[in-house]
């Protein structure tokens, strides 16, 4: 049997939605600052939500693990992406893992039930990093920064935005799959018998319909009943 072509771009979109958001969780460049006053024109300043990068754009010199001196690590939008980004990573691995093990191409017959919770699953994971990244997206220029520093966003935070979508659209396409598996259990149930139809006592006898051997009785009565008489002759 064919993999559905549900599963198949589940199963493409999910990995390089799960590859670009571990990117943008490592990455160091959510945040852009530059030319940021009393600092060399080539400064630029490099915030994710782990550690702080400085780099001099005309010698190519970087330096990590700056100091936190504005407090930018103690805000809200930073602190739940520290916290939802690894969930969500380890919740779409899960998913994937249960999603190969539903879909294998090299069944006859694929899981759909354990497919359509692995879509769910990655579409769950989706959401999780999708809402730190929007959080941080709207905090952006709100968030602590060198004075007179132009700000802009790293590709840390583009990178986690196209993973949260890709995982999300992908485990809609798995959790097709429970249609498949609602349609299969309506092929599967046998259809309803008619209803007898109401006739007389003798066409239920003709289908075998006696319970009571008192019913034979009274139709053998019936039908001698039905026969001329002599006094009618």
């Amino acid at each position: 049997m064919r993999t559905p072509a549900a599963m198949i771009v589940g199963l493409v979109l999910c990995p390089c939605g799960l590859l670009l958001t571990l990117t943008g969780t490592l990455a160091p460049t959510w945040r852009q600052v530059s030319r940021m006053a009393d600092q060399p024109a080539d400064l630029v300043l490099e915030q994710g939500i782990w550690e702080a990068c400085s780099e001099r754009q005309s010698s190519h010199a970087r330096r990590c693990g700056q100091a936190d001196e504005l407090g930018y690590f103690e805000q809200a939008p930073v602190r739940a992406a520290r916290g939802l980004m690894p969930a969500a990573l380890a919740l779409a691995a899960l998913g994937l893992a249960a999603a190969a093990l539903g879909v294998r191409c090299w069944r006859r017959e694929p899981r759909h039930p354990l497919a359509g919770a692995a879509g769910l699953a990655l579409l769950l994971s989706g959401l999780l990093s999708l809402a730190p990244v929007s959080w941080y997206t709207h905090a952006l220029w709100a968030l602590p920064a060198p004075a007179g520093g132009t700000l802009a966003a790293g590709y840390g935070l583009v990178l986690s935005y196209l993973g949260s979508c890709l995982e999300i659209l992908g485990g809609l396409a798995l959790a097709l799959s429970f249609h498949r598996c609602l349609q299969e259990r309506r092929d599967r149930k046998p259809p309803a018998s008619p209803a007898p139809a109401v006739g007389s006592r003798a066409a239920a006898a003709a289908a075998g319909a006696y319970r009571n051997p008192a019913d034979v009785l009274q139709d053998e009565r019936d039908w001698r009943s039905a026969l001329p008489c002599d006094s009618d002759l």
